[in-house]
């Protein structure tokens, strides 16, 4: 089983240029992808889809590329046209004006705009094969990562079900007592309102066995067994478990429910509660689970 949360990093080289992949997941009930990469590869931005979408299925997915360059891989070129142009206007209106040319006049030149540009070395499909491997680099820490978490989700979500199945056990240490308390409550108070000797034991009884079948939970308790039986095989299938696990405490909720509104015993109720406090952080941890 695996958690959506996630890092890797990897860093490759192609000559003097250093390309940094990093990768970063969380937790999202659809794929939710975001590609941050130099420009220079946009016309490849399907196929880095595809390689993140294969490996990682599902979850919050940030992708963050790179490069750091060398001069020797940056080209400059100075525009002659512009710098000649600059300085022809400069000589006329200090002409004109009488004030006579700065020294410096090359070096405020050159910070003018559109007088020195940059021009980067073209990727080429070689630089690609180098970022897809940084890529796939990053996607094996990103699942070692996730791995390492779901052992953790697993562990923990394990000994919270096992707590509701211990729940269980003390609701049916309750159970025989509840039902002799409701008896003895119930004919107690047919005696009050109605008087011992009008009373007919045997419609008595009758109604008293159609109130427990009522307020039975035998097939409750053994469905949420089954939930939580199911729960544990589903979680140790691995990956991409993450919905069907929510799934099942659905219906865990339901019969926990059930039994709370069937329960009519202080004790009881308070072990319901107990259940539902483990069910609900069990949802929460699922939340994050692949």
């Amino acid at each position: 089983m695996k958690s959506m949360t996630g890092f890797g990093k990897a860093e490759c080289f192609n000559g003097n240029r250093k390309i940094i992949v990093e990768i970063r997941t969380l937790n999202s009930k659809q794929l939710d992808l975001t590609i941050k990469a130099p420009y220079t590869w946009k016309n490849r931005e399907s196929e880095i889809r595809n390689e993140l979408t294969n490996k990682l299925q599902r979850g919050k997915i940030e992708l963050y590329v790179t490069v750091e360059e060398t001069v020797d891989d940056i080209m400059t070129h100075f525009n002659e046209t512009a710098i000649k142009s600059y300085y022809r206007q400069i000589a006329n209106i200090a002409a004109q004006n009488n004030i006579p040319m700065p020294p410096d006049i090359l070096n405020f030149i050159l910070q003018m705009p559109n007088v020195l540009s940059v021009e980067r070395q073209e990727d080429d499909e070689n630089e690609w094969q180098i970022l897809l491997e940084g890529i796939r680099k990053a996607l094996i820490q990103v699942n070692n990562f996730r791995e390492q978490e779901g052992r953790a989700l697993m562990e923990d979500i394990f000994n919270r079900i096992k707590h509701i199945e211990s729940y269980m056990m003390d609701v049916e240490k309750i159970e025989p007592h509840r039902i002799e308390i409701i008896k003895t409550r119930l004919q107690h108070n047919l005696i009050e309102y109605v008087g011992e000797n009008t009373i007919d034991q045997n419609r008595f009884e009758q109604e008293l066995i159609y109130y427990l079948e009522k307020i039975d939970i035998n097939e409750e308790k053994v469905r949420l067994r089954n939930h939580c039986s199911y729960f544990i095989s589903t979680m140790k299938e691995g990956d991409g478990v993450g919905k069907k696990l929510g799934f099942i405490t659905q219906e865990m909720g339901r019969e926990i429910n059930t039994i709370g509104s069937k329960a009519n015993n202080a004790d009881m109720q308070v072990l319901v509660i107990k259940m539902k406090d483990e069910l609900e952080k069990i949802k929460e941890q699922i939340l994050n689970v692949l």
